[in-house]
Parts: structure tokens; C-alpha cells; sequence
């Protein structure tokens, strides 16, 4: 087992399921942040400066569990990528892959002397289903479908295993936007290439939220003890999918963009992209009202200010 950072005069934070796009993010901001961060995955990643790493398999118990001992926050992102055709196999190892890893995770939790003051939990914003017009908040129905199937099964298992002691936030996060790095690079790509037009109908919904807000938002939960249960993590401006691709090509300088008509999608997408034609085809319009009343705010809350800092 690696040495645990030291300093941090802010406590430890431990980020499962912390080797990818959001993680080494989250990483780098809290160890500027003052914290010393543990990361527990499957594969060592390259080295991020003052982070500590620590192997698991997100299904049973180890030595990684006595890092948990006196931290101060413990943040949860595992969970297979769902950037993938959905086949029967990968649609299990996307429900298993965020049940086990977060029933795990509290079992550890309930051995402890002394856990996490605080457990802040990744969800997804799909748990609201595909609607075409309506306004999703926090207290909006669930949808139908794998999403919103995982979503629930992934929340429930929180709720069932987490210490009654350790403050419990579960962040219900959409489309991040970041670089490099995650999914904006792909689409980028594609406005580039002149291929950045309008996807099937252009009305499906498409929330999102800039890195930097996310990374301030996993903080701010960490940081305040009145933050508990449910928030939607995501800018308060969801808009079409038109207008995003609009945007997106305005932020790259590509000033034309041929459009995809649904069966090209649901064509190329599987085919060459090696991807589900539905994350382009379908989406939802979510806005974060638990955080707007509470009085988080944002710094990047439209779009084409947060795509202009990521491309220039």
C-alpha cells in the first residue's frame, strides 16, 4: 500500500472510482484545495502530484478499507462508463458495477471506529427518464428504461447502506463539460470535422454543467455540514440539443454543421463510434432548484460562456 499524502490541513478525502474523467479532476482540485486525497481503483493511473493511490476491485473488502479510518469526506464514482453499446453484458456490468461497488463501500463504512463525516455519492440525472418537454427537479417522477432502472437500484443502495452517522449527499450529476478529456472532446471532434449540425429532431433536452462548478460542487458538500440528501448537479440553463451544437460550433470557430438525421445515428453510432445511438437521440431538460434555493452559485451557468473558457 502506497504512503498516505501528507498535510493536508483540511483532513483526507477518499475518491473511489476515482481513475477517470471526473476523478483526476476532482483529485487535482481538492489537493489544491488543501486536502489529501486517496484514490482507490482498479488500475494505477498516471501519477497526479500529491494523490495517493490504492488498488481495489469495487466488490470486496481490503486494505484499502483502513484509509477510510478518521477521513473527513469519502466521494463515490464507480461505476462502468455507459459510453458503450448496450448490450445484455454491458447493461449488467453498468447496474452491478454501481450497486456492489456502493453496497461495498458502506459495508467498510460500518466496520469503522471512527468513518467519513461525509459520504457524497455520484447519480446520475438519467433517473428522470427521457421526457420531451418537461422541467425535471429534484422532485420530479422517475422515467422508464435502463437509466432510470440503474439510477433507482444505484440510490437505494446507498440509502440501505450507509451509516446512520455519516452525512449522506447524493448529487444526481448531467452532462459534465470538461477538457480533455470526457465526452466534449468526442462531439468537438465532430464540429470540427464540419459534422456538428443538428442530431435527429434537435428538441431532446441536454443538461449540463462545466467542470469547475462540479468540482466547487463535490467541495461545497464536503464543506458544509447543512448540505444533505438529494441535489440535481447540473446548470440552471439545460437547452436543446440544437442550440448546444449551435453553440459548441460558434466556441470551436466552425461556422457550418451538417446535420444527423436519426437513422444515420443509430447507424453510426454502434458502427463506428462503438457507442449507444439513444445518449444523442434522447435527453432531458434538469435544473438543480435544491441548490438555486439553497444559494450555491454557479460560475459558469450558460453555456456559451462555459464553452468559451473551455475552448479559448
Amino acid at each position: 500500500m502506497h504512503q498516505i499524502a501528507n498535510d493536508p490541513s483540511r483532513g483526507r478525502v477518499i475518491i473511489a472510482g476515482g481513475t477517470g474523467f471526473l476523478g483526476r479532476n476532482l483529485a487535482e482540485y481538492l489537493t489544491a484545495s488543501g486536502y489529501a486525497v486517496v484514490v482507490l481503483g482498479r488500475h494505477e493511473p498516471q501519477p497526479i502530484h500529491g494523490v495517493t493511490f490504492e488498488t481495489w476491485d469495487a466488490r470486496t473488502l481490503g486494505k484499502w478499507v483502513q484509509l477510510l479510518e478518521g477521513a473527513t469526506a469519502m466521494v463515490n464514482l464507480a461505476g462502468r462508463s455507459v459510453d458503450c453499446i448496450k448490450t445484455p453484458e454491458h447493461c449488467d456490468e453498468i447496474l452491478r458495477s454501481r450497486v456492489e461497488s456502493t453496497r461495498v463501500l458502506g459495508e467498510a463504512l460500518s466496520r469503522l471506529d471512527k468513518p467519513p463525516q461525509v459520504w457524497v455519492q455520484m447519480a446520475t440525472a438519467h433517473i428522470y427518464g427521457d421526457p420531451p418537454t418537461a422541467i425535471c427537479d429534484e422532485q420530479s417522477a422517475f422515467g422508464y428504461g435502463l437509466a432510470p432502472t440503474v439510477g433507482k437500484a444505484w440510490e437505494e443502495a446507498f440509502r440501505s447502506t450507509k451509516p446512520p452517522g455519516t452525512r449522506g449527499v447524493v448529487l444526481r450529476t448531467s452532462f459534465v463539460l470538461g477538457r480533455p478529456g470526457g465526452a466534449l472532446d468526442r462531439l468537438g471532434l465532430l464540429a470540427k470535422l464540419g459534422l456538428g449540425g443538428k442530431i435527429g429532431h434537435g428538441r431532446q433536452g441536454i443538461s449540463w454543467l462545466h467542470i469547475h462548478d462540479m468540482n466547487r460542487l463535490f467541495l461545497h458538500a464536503i464543506q458544509h455540514p447543512d448540505v444533505s440528501g438529494i441535489y440535481n448537479a447540473t446548470a440552471p440553463t439545460p437547452v436543446s440539443s440544437r442550440e448546444f451544437m449551435r453553440e459548441l460550433r460558434r466556441a470551436i470557430g466552425m461556422p457550418i454543421g451538417l446535420p444527423a438525421p436519426t437513422f444515420g445515428v443509430r447507424l453510426a453510432a454502434p458502427l463506428i463510434l462503438r457507442t449507444d445511438p439513444e445518449l444523442a437521440l434522447y435527453g432531458r431538460y434538469v435544473i438543480p432548484k435544491r441548490l438555486t434555493d439553497e444559494g450555491f452559485t454557479f460560475e459558469y451557468p450558460d453555456l456559451k460562456t462555459a464553452l468559451a473558457q473551455l475552448y479559448h
